[in-house]
């Protein structure tokens, strides 16, 4: 089998939730998963299929197991948030950055899920999680660094 047969695509994603004052209330690192729509915006890119990049990250309070074939979000909490920075990393680039901050009072509430898409509504899921509850208050920060890796 040769390394394109053997392609995997992971993620995994850094949670860190700030009160007012910028003080840190909790960190999570949370495993992910690359859906099927994902996957496949992934290698219509590689033939040339002019599609939008990922550009936004959503927040939800869905607790239903990310699957494979997740498009959205279960329950989004307010809208999603244009990424602040896309960067490549890894000693071959292999892996892909995503940062999204949610200020004070976005996506407020009992957080239990997160996705990448390609547009501010609607478009293409790269990736989803579910995880346990982060409480954001409505004067708290959250930041996400989401990272892809691609390995043999």
């Amino acid at each position: 089998m040769n390394t394109i047969e053997q392609l995997k695509a992971a993620g995994k994603l850094s949670i860190v939730l700030k009160d007012e004052k910028g003080a840190v209330k909790e960190t999570r690192e949370i495993k992910n998963l690359v859906v099927n729509t994902g996957l496949a915006h992934i290698t219509s890119r590689l033939l040339g299929t002019s599609s939008n990049v990922m550009s936004h990250m959503a927040l939800g309070s869905g607790t239903t197991a990310a699957a494979a074939g997740n498009t959205a979000l279960e329950s989004q909490l307010g809208s999603r948030d244009a990424l602040t920075s896309s960067t490549q990393s890894g000693t071959n680039n292999e892996s892909i950055v995503y940062v999204a901050t949610f200020s004070a009072g976005e996506a407020t509430g009992a957080v239990t899920e997160a996705g990448i898409f390609n547009a501010s509504t609607s478009g293409t899921m790269l990736c989803r999680t579910v995880f346990s509850v982060v409480n954001k208050a409505a004067g708290d920060t959250l930041q996400v660094t989401w990272t892809v890796t691609f390995s043999a």
